[in-house]
C-alpha cells in the first residue's frame, strides 16, 4: 500500500512521530475503578514525553484480548494504516492481542504499511530482535492460557467421572467469575486478586466482603471458570 508511505513522506523528517497510545481492560470492575487504565495511561505519556512523540490516546474498555475485533483499536489500526498515525504504542503486548496468529498478523500489517508497533514491556518490534521477542512471549502467553484450561476441563472431568458434586450453587455473577480468569490468565497472583476484589466491594460467593486466596481458587476450580476460559 503506497498511500500511507507517501503521506508520511510527506511530513518535514524533523516533525515528531504522530502515536496512538493504546490502552485496554477487560473487566467492568476494571474500568470502574480506573486502576488499570490509568497505569496504562501513565505509561505511555511518560513514553511519549521520553520519545518526543505526538501522542493521542485511545481505549477499548471491558473488552478481551482474544480477538482484535474491538472498536478503538480497529479505528487505530484503520488511521495508521491511512498514514494519519505513525506509531501503535501500548504498555504490554497482552494489551493489544491475546492471540499469536492475530499479533503476527498485526507485525506483517505494520511492515506492509509502514508503520512501528512499540510494546513497553518488549520494545520497538520494527527491529528483527523486538519482533522475534514478541512473537516468542505471545506464544508462551497463548500456551499457558490453553494448559490453564485444559487443566481446568480435566479437573472436572476427573472429579465427575468420581461422582464428586462440584461446588455449591454460585451467586456469582458472569462478570465476576470472568474477571477472575482473565486476571490469572495475566498472571496475577491470588492474593492479588482477592485484594482487588474487596477493595472493589465484590461480595463473595456467600455473600461475604472480604476474599481470600481460598475463595479466589473456588472461583478458578468452578465450572463456570472453565466455560469462561477459552473467552479470555
Amino acid at each position: 500500500m503506497t498511500a500511507p508511505r507517501s503521506a508520511r513522506r510527506a511530513r518535514s523528517a524533523d516533525a515528531p512521530l504522530r502515536a496512538l497510545g493504546y490502552t485496554r481492560v477487560s473487566t467492568g470492575d476494571q474500568v470502574d475503578s480506573g486502576a488499570g487504565l490509568d497505569a496504562q495511561r501513565a505509561a505511555l505519556q511518560a513514553e511519549a514525553a521520553r520519545q518526543g512523540f505526538e501522542m493521542e490516546i485511545v481505549t477499548d474498555a471491558g473488552l478481551s484480548g482474544a480477538t482484535l475485533n474491538r472498536p478503538a483499536l480497529a479505528d487505530a489500526l484503520a488511521r495508521l494504516d491511512r498514514g494519519d498515525a505513525d506509531v501503535l504504542v501500548a504498555a504490554k503486548l497482552d494489551r493489544v492481542s491475546r492471540s499469536v496468529r492475530d499479533f503476527a498478523g498485526l507485525l506483517d500489517r505494520a511492515q506492509r504499511n509502514g508503520w512501528r508497533l512499540v510494546l513497553l514491556d518488549l520494545g520497538d518490534t520494527s527491529t528483527p530482535a523486538g519482533e522475534m521477542t514478541a512473537n516468542i512471549i505471545a506464544s508462551a502467553a497463548q500456551y499457558e492460557r490453553r494448559l490453564i484450561g485444559q487443566r481446568t476441563r480435566e479437573g472436572l472431568a476427573a472429579k465427575r467421572a468420581a461422582g464428586v458434586r462440584l461446588g455449591r450453587p454460585s451467586v456469582l455473577g458472569d462478570d465476576v467469575v470472568a474477571r477472575v480468569v482473565r486476571e490469572r490468565a495475566d498472571g496475577r497472583k491470588l492474593r492479588e486478586i482477592a485484594d482487588g476484589l474487596t477493595a472493589d466491594g465484590v461480595p463473595t460467593a456467600r455473600g461475604g466482603s472480604t476474599w481470600s486466596t481460598s475463595s479466589v481458587q473456588a472461583v478458578l476450580a468452578g465450572q463456570d471458570a472453565a466455560r469462561m476460559a477459552e473467552r479470555v
